[in-house]
């Protein structure tokens, strides 16, 4: 007997559904007045919600553009460890970095980089998030490629940093070429940006 409350499961759906509409509210009014101009006050009017109710969803205005990928350190470290351990490490993270594809929209993915490309707030929290999902998947990484002389946890988490500055370059010329290709192309450009670290 399926003792999950129908009750529950509605009202996480219509909290996820109300989340979704508030994101997609403030993205446009970021995008088309700037993030720092933008107050939540604005985001709650658009859409329709009040400040209280607003706070419930998020912590901050950062937490708009990032909440949901600030805290997919935990599911790039699954995709990581669902690779097998024998696998160059560069290509198990290669892996791994797709898991990211399943959980934003391109258009989304495309107003996020180019917000955070025009917004010293939003940079820190990027750099934030960035060291979140470094402490998650650096001591995988470590454990995958085994003991060394070099101080404990130093190469994991120098090879992780550097993944994570290669999917920023790629983010970076993926937004200049106006996000042609959708996620596809992003992942492309991952690829080859992991492959020059690994070549040069």
């Amino acid at each position: 007997m399926d003792d999950v409350n129908p009750a529950g499961r509605l009202w996480d759906r219509t909290r996820m559904r109300v989340r979704e509409e508030v994101v997609d509210a403030a993205l446009a009014l970021f995008v088309d007045h700037g993030f720092e101009e933008t107050t939540v006050d604005q985001v709650v009017a658009t859409a329709g919600i009040s400040r209280r109710s607003f706070f419930r969803y998020f912590g901050t205005k950062e937490d708009i553009v990032f909440g949901d990928l600030a805290e997919q350190g935990p599911v790039i470290l699954d995709a990581l460890r669902a690779r097998p351990d024998d696998e160059p490490i560069w290509d198990a993270l290669q892996h791994a970095f797709t898991a990211l594809s399943a959980r934003i929209t391109p258009e989304r993915g495309l107003a996020i980089a180019r917000l955070v490309a025009a917004s010293p707030a939003l940079r820190a929290a990027h750099l934030d998030k960035h060291l979140r999902w470094q402490e998650h998947l650096a001591p995988e990484v470590e454990r995958r490629i085994g003991p060394a002389t070099d101080p404990p946890g130093l190469r994991g988490q120098a090879i992780v940093a550097t993944a994570l500055a290669c999917l920023d370059a790629a983010t970076t010329i993926w937004v200049a070429g106006g996000g042609d290709g959708g996620i596809e192309e992003l992942q492309r450009l991952c690829d080859r940006a992991l492959a020059a670290v690994r070549t040069s």
